[in-house]
């Protein structure tokens, strides 16, 4: 194939994995649908059905999503990792999200979180090709290094888990409050919630203090230089370090770990996106919209 068509199958397959993640999503409502309808046990077996059918279109979607982003790099000539911008950045941690809900759907019990995930993850698609869509190119200098792929890696995988903690700390502040009665128990979401935020910490700390400034290093011939992604990378290292030292020491738990969670959260997206907008990136410039 040539560049031009992993190109635009690249961009047909992220087409088609938004609509996947639409059916998906309406799977889900109707077996929300069947639940609250049930009459003895009818109801609750449509539900199950429904529940599968929901699962095995969210798996779908999540294997066209891979395909959009590994057609994205071979359409790069040369071929290269997926994520060279904004675009590609987003493109890959949706997709994680995908991954852990799916990976981790039956062990940690994410049944609830289906239509959650799977509409979150439609909706920045959508804001990701109308907004933040580039044409393909190559890497530029600073990229072009094998430490890129294990920082940006490390980083967006901590990224797109925290955003699937962050999604849970909401369902949780939506639940203690006494909406969404059908969620799992309040003290369930927020031990799912910390498990979460626990898993990607390490991935991000590895990011953001280890793999980030080695790169840095090769690629500007210093490990530290304060730049704005830097800066703000650091403080949201510190946010959900205090986040979770203060359950793991203070026993902090429930509304006020979520709110921390959300902090955190936001100064995620804001190094993630608002950087590029308000600052111009800095020497992250090669990521700017």
């Amino acid at each position: 194939m040539t560049d031009q068509q992993w190109d635009t199958l690249s961009i047909q397959a992220v087409s088609a994995a938004g609509v996947v993640y639409f059916l998906a999503l309406l799977a889900y409502s109707a077996q929300w649908a069947a639940r609250r309808g049930a009459v003895e046990g009818e109801g609750s077996a449509r539900a199950e059905v429904f529940a599968r059918f929901a699962f095995l279109l969210t798996v779908v979607a999540g294997g066209v999503h891979l395909l959009a982003l590994v057609a994205r790099g071979f359409a790069a000539d040369p071929n290269r990792v997926p994520w060279g911008n904004m675009y590609e950045f987003t493109l890959t941690a949706t997709f994680v999200v995908t991954l852990v809900t799916v990976l981790f759907f039956r062990r940690w019990n994410l049944a609830f979180l289906g239509p959650w995930a799977v509409g979150l993850v439609m909706v920045v698609l959508m804001l990701d090709v109308v907004w933040l869509y580039e044409p393909i190119a190559p890497l530029t200098e600073a990229l072009s290094s094998p430490w890129l792929v294990i920082h940006v890696i490390a980083a967006i995988t901590a990224t797109g888990v925290f955003t699937l903690g962050g999604l849970v700390s909401i369902l949780y502040l939506l639940r203690e409050s006494g909406r969404l009665s059908s969620l799992p128990a309040a003290d369930v979401l927020d031990r799912i919630s910390y498990r979460l935020h626990a898993f990607a910490f390490p991935i991000w700390t590895f990011a953001v203090l280890i793999a980030g400034p080695i790169w840095a290093h090769q690629a500007w011939s210093r490990y530290w230089g304060w730049d704005p992604k830097e800066v703000w990378a650091f403080i949201t290292w510190v946010v959900y370090a205090a986040y979770l030292h203060a359950r793991a020491t203070a026993g902090w738990k429930g509304r006020a770990a979520a709110i921390v969670a959300l902090v955190g959260l936001g100064t995620l997206w804001f190094n993630f996106i608002g950087i590029n907008f308000f600052f111009g990136g800095g020497l992250h410039s090669y990521a700017k919209p």
